[in-house]
C-alpha cells in the first residue's frame, strides 16, 4: 500500500502495479481498492500498465475529511496523477465514471479516458430516482441507518429489486463490504445529482473534454444506463461508444472482457 496527502491533508490509499503508461481505476458507489472485481481487474491491466487502484476518500484506507466537497474528489485524482508522473490514463465505473469526466471537464491532465456506464438518466421514459433521492441518502446516513440507506441506494437508486439486497444481507462477507462504505454514499449521490432527471445531456456541458474518450456499456444492461452512455458519446468531443456483452456493471463485472477493451483503447 503507497499513501499520498492531498491538497486539503487527506491520506489518500492506493495500491500500484505493473509496467508501462499509468492507468488509474476510479471505482463506483460500493467500491473500493480491495473490492473482489476491482482487484481482479487491476491484475489483468497490470499486464500492460502502471495500474494505480485507489481507495476514494472515506473508503478503504483513505481518510474522511469533512465536509464533503466533489471538488476535493477532484484534487483527489489530480494528486495521483502527479504521482504517476502528471498524466495517466483514467477509466471510471460508474459514480466513478462521472468523477472522472468532472476531473477532465476541468483540466485534470488525463491522456485517455474511459467512462463504464456513467449512470445518467436522459431519457424522461426510463425509470429515475425519486426527486428528494440525494436528501434521503444525508438524511439517512446522518441518522447512522445505514442499512437502510444501502437498500434506499440500491433500489430506487440502481433499480435493483429488494430482495436482491434481502439476499445480501444473509451473506456476511457481501454486507459487511457494503456497510463499510455506506457512509459515502452521500458523495456519489452529489456526484449524479442533477444528471438522473430523465433530462438530455446539455450539448456544451463537457466541450473541454477533448482527448480520446471511450463510453463502454453493456448490451445487457437496463435501457436507462445503455441511453444515458449514447447520450454522453453523442455529446463528448472525441468518444467512441462500446456496446459489448459482458460490460454491463449492474450484474458482476466479466473482469477479462473489460480489461481487454480497455488494452485496446489505452494502448491503441
Amino acid at each position: 500500500m503507497y499513501t499520498f496527502i492531498s491538497k486539503d491533508g487527506t491520506k489518500i490509499a492506493y495500491d500500484k502495479s505493473g509496467q508501462g503508461p499509468a492507468l488509474i481505476l476510479v471505482t463506483g458507489a460500493f467500491s473500493y481498492r480491495k473490492f473482489p472485481g476491482q482487484v481482479q481487474l487491476a491484475h489483468l491491466l497490470s499486464e500492460h500498465f502502471t495500474v494505480y487502484n485507489y481507495d476514494r476518500r472515506g473508503r478503504g484506507d483513505s481518510g474522511d475529511t469533512q465536509p464533503y466537497n466533489i471538488v476535493r474528489e477532484i484534487e483527489d485524482l489530480q494528486a495521483l496523477i502527479d504521482e504517476a508522473g502528471g498524466s495517466a490514463n483514467v477509466w471510471g465505473l460508474s459514480s466513478g465514471a462521472v468523477l472522472a469526466l468532472q476531473a477532465a471537464a476541468l483540466g485534470v491532465n488525463i491522456k485517455k479516458l474511459a467512462l463504464h456506464e456513467p449512470p445518467f438518466v436522459v431519457d424522461a421514459a426510463d425509470r429515475k430516482p425519486p426527486k428528494n433521492f440525494t436528501a434521503r441518502v444525508n438524511e439517512l446516513i446522518s441518522a447512522n441507518r445505514c442499512a437502510e440507506a444501502i437498500q434506499y441506494f440500491m433500489t430506487k437508486g440502481m433499480g435493483a429489486p429488494s430482495f436482491v439486497v434481502s439476499l445480501m444481507r444473509i451473506m456476511p462477507g457481501v454486507w459487511a463490504r457494503l456497510m463499510a462504505v455506506a457512509h459515502t454514499l452521500p458523495y456519489d449521490a452529489a456526484l449524479l445529482d442533477g444528471y438522473m432527471d430523465g433530462k438530455p445531456l446539455p450539448a456544451n456541458l463537457w466541450s473541454k473534454v477533448t482527448m480520446p474518450t471511450l463510453v463502454l456499456e453493456g448490451t445487457e444492461s437496463p435501457s436507462a444506463l445503455r441511453h444515458g452512455a449514447q447520450a454522453l458519446a453523442g455529446v463528448l468531443p472525441h468518444a467512441l461508444l462500446l456496446s459489448k456483452k459482458g460490460l454491463g456493471h449492474t450484474k458482476k463485472l466479466d473482469s477479462k472482457i473489460i480489461a481487454a477493451e480497455l488494452a485496446a483503447f489505452f494502448k491503441g
